[in-house]
């Protein structure tokens, strides 16, 4: 069982950064793939990040490539998401997720691949 929580959302105005934390607390966190997705008032929860267990490998969602970068720190069991140039079409609840894997080196994409989620954490970027 991996317990995760979120942290570091809030209001901001357009144009500006957030960075969110995501704690675990596996101390087997270094085993896990982790993503960032997000959903939307009334729309349906989608992906955002992902990195793989090594963090050598990141993938994004084509509008926040260049704008938001994935990272993770597996001595503090910490996954983090760096937002900057944020736009109002950015406000969401934002899910940290991990998936079990001790073979596979890639990154995961969809919600039904992860084993374990935070509670979320809302950011609201005003335009």
């Amino acid at each position: 069982q991996v317990h995760l929580v979120e942290s570091g959302g809030g209001l901001v105005q357009a144009g500006g950064s957030l960075r969110l934390s995501c704690a675990a607390s596996r101390r087997t966190f270094s085993e896990y793939a982790m993503g960032w997705f997000r959903q939307a008032p009334g729309k349906e929860r989608e992906f955002v990040a992902a990195i793989a267990w090594s963090g050598d490998t990141t993938d994004y969602k084509d509008s926040v490539k260049g704008r938001f970068t994935i990272s993770r720190d597996n001595a503090k069991n910490t996954v983090y998401l760096q937002m900057n140039s944020l736009k109002p079409e950015d406000t969401a609840v934002y899910y940290c997720a991990a998936r079990y894997t001790t073979t596979y080196s890639g990154t995961y994409h969809t919600d039904d691949e992860y084993d374990y989620w935070g509670q979320g954490t809302q950011v609201t970027v005003s335009s």
